[in-house]
């Protein structure tokens, strides 16, 4: 039976509500799935507060995607089965929910300095119930008002870092974030480390306290699942693997259950004993 242990709902840059997300992935066969949202876990306390987590017919793991601080490389971490009442964690994800809403905010007078005509009420119409507002949702309203064909053309012309509407990130450390993942009870695990663009960063993060390392991504080939394989086995952390889905369709995969992993890697991250509250 297929997993996935690495997937997004509208409390980020997700498609999907987290009811809907649970309801497709019970209706493409998942026996495993991770909701990983992006600085935030609205999405599972949302499911719990509503009585729908732990949800009936699939096992759901509590998860997070942190962005981590490096002056180079794109460093993203996840967190399997946090406490996602943790005092600290709550903390931490306030400060970088308030950094969002200030870096959303410049980020809209430069495009508007650039003649771009979008409004804060049009990107918040586009996030919905998202709290983790990110480029994403400035370059759907973008490409909805024509000024662009695709997310993508406009992260290359005026969203992406060097472009003229970026506006750095503020960021934990890589250190810190695998800190509050444990303080949280939870497993740090290393994302799509191919993305990040240098080997010998990964083996150093590999060292840095993680867990586990996600060796099967959709933008791995079989060298590098190869790869990342042997080097879980060296430095002894669990092979992880999602599908990274968000649901839109200029992203694969574009619908639940495309790309999946085996079970017997997702069932090491599972806890039948855990209880939220």
């Amino acid at each position: 039976m297929p997993s996935d242990l690495h997937m997004h709902t509208t409390f980020s840059d997700g498609k999907l509500t987290p009811e809907e997300l649970v309801a497709a992935a019970k209706e493409s066969g998942l026996t495993y799935m991770a909701i990983t949202d992006h600085d935030t876990i609205d999405g599972i306390s949302h499911l719990y507060e509503n009585g729908r987590y732990p949800a009936k017919g699939i096992r759901l793991i509590p998860g997070i995607e942190f962005s981590a601080h490096h002056p180079v490389h794109e460093i993203h971490i996840l967190g399997y089965n946090i406490d996602i009442y943790y005092r600290e964690l709550a903390d931490k994800l306030n400060d970088v929910t308030e950094a969002r809403w200030t870096r959303f905010a410049e980020m809209l007078d430069k495009l508007q300095t650039l003649g771009y005509q979008i409004s804060e009420a049009e990107v918040l119409g586009i996030a919905g119930s998202s709290s983790s507002i990110s480029r994403s949702h400035v370059g759907r309203v973008l490409v909805k008002k024509g000024y662009f064909s695709s997310v993508r053309e406009a992260f290359d012309a005026v969203l992406a870092k060097g472009k003229p509407a970026y506006v750095p990130h503020y960021r934990l450390e890589v250190e810190e974030i695998i800190g509050l993942i444990k303080a949280a009870g939870g497993t740090p695990v290393l994302a799509h480390p191919r993305l990040i663009g240098d080997d010998e960063l990964v083996r150093r993060l590999c060292q840095c306290g993680m867990e586990g390392i996600e060796v099967f991504y959709p933008q791995h080939d079989p060298e590098d699942v190869r790869r990342y394989l042997s080097m879980a086995e060296e430095y002894h952390l669990l092979p992880a693997g999602g599908s990274d889905f968000h649901g839109f369709p200029t992203r694969y995969p574009q619908e639940v259950g495309v790309f999946t992993i085996e079970d017997r890697w997702a069932e090491k991250f599972y806890r039948p004993e855990q209880q939220l509250g």
